[in-house]
């Protein structure tokens, strides 16, 4: 069994770190883009088809194991003859997943704000979707920071999953030390402590937000 020096552990976990960076700030982006963009669609439209078209949206994502949702883009879009690279198969399928979770939590944040706002505003001529982007909507994200932060750090430690798809993130890394080393428990551990000190910062950097926020 050949013992895996600390510094090789280090340079490993560390690129593996900034793909884990990049994944999740990518599959960030796009969550919170679709949910927004739902979200918003769900409080101002009284359409039954756009209504039903969403809720099948988040009800397949959430549903569908994440990891089996990775497989459908990489391999299974693979045999269609398209072709994704395991970043860009990571950064989507996190983020597609990421949407449907993301969405409820806008939706539930929007609705929080009190009706009787909107209505002012549109009874002094403001359209009901310039009522919603003035009034609503900056309402509403202020009361979804608490859950969102709570889903980017469940999306850091989700990004493991990618490693199944040959994304070179941490795990990934991690794991193709322990084949050649065996040094199972110092690397797996050393992964963990990574992984703790990254949503340890994605968790101060949202309690730093929400706390500018509280000062206004």
């Amino acid at each position: 069994m050949n013992e895996a020096p600390p510094r090789l552990i280090a340079d490993a976990l560390c690129t593996g770190a900034l793909v884990t960076i990049k994944v999740t700030a990518g599959a960030l982006v796009v969550a919170l883009t679709i949910g927004i963009a739902l979200a918003a669609i769900a409080v101002l439209t009284n359409s039954r088809m756009l209504q039903t078209a969403i809720r099948i949206y988040v009800e397949i994502l959430r549903n569908v194991p994440s990891l089996t949702f990775l497989f459908l883009l990489y391999f299974g879009l693979a045999s269609l003859g398209i072709r994704l690279s395991s970043m860009t198969a990571a950064i989507l399928g996190l983020g597609l997943i990421g949407g449907a979770i993301t969405m409820d939590i806008f939706r539930s944040g929007f609705r929080s704000v009190p009706a009787g706002q909107s209505e002012a505003a549109i009874s002094i001529g403001l359209t009901p979707l310039i009522a919603f982007r003035l009034i609503v909507l900056p309402q509403g994200l202020r009361l979804a920071l608490p859950s969102i932060g709570n889903y980017a750090v469940a999306l850091v430690k989700d990004t493991s999953l990618v490693a199944a798809i040959a994304a070179p993130e941490i795990m990934f890394n991690a794991r193709q030390l322990v084949n050649e080393t065996f040094d199972t428990a110092l690397i797996y551990g050393s992964a963990a402590l990574v992984y703790l000190v990254l949503t340890g910062m994605v968790a101060q950097f949202t309690l730093l937000i929400e706390h500018r926020l509280e000062a206004r």
